[in-house]
């Protein structure tokens, strides 16, 4: 170790974000959080003080609700983390848990690297996070709407950093980070990467103050603030998570829709109710309802976050969104929606067309039948 290499004080936090269902009411939420009254009363003061200091800079339409679950002890690498467990419950339908694990007391940057691989200790924290959403999902069921654990889930490591500093114990300044390889910590890299490299997989290096540095990758942060708790850089890509999530589940479940609509298609051809008409009657109610919850969950999720005045943060929150490709997501889903949108028209066009030639039918046949009845009567 290098007598000039920097020591880390600080925590490894591990992020795994969890589609629960439709929509959770976060106010009966409190009410299956809270043991009593007073600690009802203390979460609410909680997100009051959240929501006011957020309204500044953020603007979140409806606040989460976070609440802290205990401790919790596992391990990877031959080694025992010990971490704080923490969930933030989104009224959309998402629940991030976070696992906090922190430094063991300052530990060189190199050591630091080590400590916080992220493949190792995403996948021994697979399940101690497992057992805690079933848990925590069980404990907030009545407040959940349409409950299901989906099975696609987001994960993401945070280094969040309080201090660097010397050998002496004195602070260094944000800007040393520059001179360090901070591949092996961010990117999981054993060997060097060449300089092409680095500037292709760590473009998103953000500093306000000269002493806060906010590094982004696809699934690994670096925000080093010395402010104490958690930091508005980590708010964001919290919420850019969820809602990568949430787009990441909509594209699963309307690639998983289009083949059964077309089977259903096929079999509602085949099926009674041709000449009224109705034999789509259903697959349409069904494809309307799917299209009205894609687009209006999808809608919710990206409105539920906006960045106003603060320029640093939309920064963080615009290059986490391009990291997450946000916008290519939303294409797929927008293009599936259009496909359904099509067959829904389509379908409904043809019921309309087998309508339409029911009822000139039935015109006919009761002209005929008037027309039979007056020579009947006639003679």
């Amino acid at each position: 170790m290098s007598a000039l290499e920097p020591q880390v004080v600080g925590a490894v936090v591990l992020y795994r974000l969890y589609d629960v269902g439709y929509e959770i009411d976060l106010e009966r939420a409190l009410d299956f959080l809270a043991t009593s009254p007073e600690e009802r009363e203390a979460l609410r003061l909680k997100l009051e003080r959240r929501r006011r200091a957020e309204a500044q800079a953020i603007r979140i339409k409806n606040p989460p609700v976070t609440i802290s679950l205990g401790a919790e002890q596992f391990e990877a690498a031959e080694r025992r983390y010990d971490a704080r467990v923490s969930a933030r419950i989104f009224d959309f339908g998402v629940i991030s848990l976070r696992l906090r694990c922190e430094i063991p007391g300052p530990l060189a940057w190199s050591a630091f690297a080590a400590y916080g691989d992220s493949a190792e200790l995403s996948g021994a924290a697979k399940a101690p996070f497992d057992r805690r959403i079933r848990e925590l999902t069980d404990r907030i069921a009545p407040a959940i709407v349409r409950p299901q654990i989906a099975p696609v889930s987001e994960d993401y490591v945070v280094y969040r950093i309080a201090r660097l500093e010397n050998s002496a114990g004195a602070a260094l300044p944000a800007s040393i980070v520059r001179e360090l390889d901070v591949a092996p910590l961010l990117l999981n890299e054993d060997r060097p990467i060449s300089e092409q490299a680095r500037k292709e997989l760590l473009p998103h290096w953000f500093s306000y103050y000269p002493d806060d540095l906010s590094i982004i990758t696809w699934n690994t942060a670096l925000v080093l603030d010395p402010v104490a708790g958690e930091s508005d850089a980590q708010l964001i890509l919290e919420f850019a998570n969820a809602q990568l999530l949430e787009l990441r589940y909509y594209d699963a479940l309307l690639d998983a829709e289009l083949p059964r609509m077309y089977d259903r298609i096929a079999n509602a051809r085949k099926g009674p109710g041709a000449l009224l008409g109705r034999r789509y009657a259903p697959l349409l109610t069904a494809l309307q309802t799917l299209v009205a919850d894609s687009t209006e969950i999808v809608e919710r999720t990206q409105n539920a976050l906006k960045v106003t005045d603060d320029i640093f943060l939309a920064r963080v929150y615009g290059a986490a969104l391009e990291l997450f490709r946000e916008r290519a997501w939303r294409a797929g889903i927008d293009h599936k929606l259009g496909i359904i949108h099509q067959t829904y028209a389509m379908l409904n066009a043809e019921s309309m067309a087998v309508r339409n030639e029911v009822l000139e039918i039935t015109v006919i046949l009761l002209i005929f039948i008037e027309i039979v009845l007056a020579l009947v009567l006639g003679h």
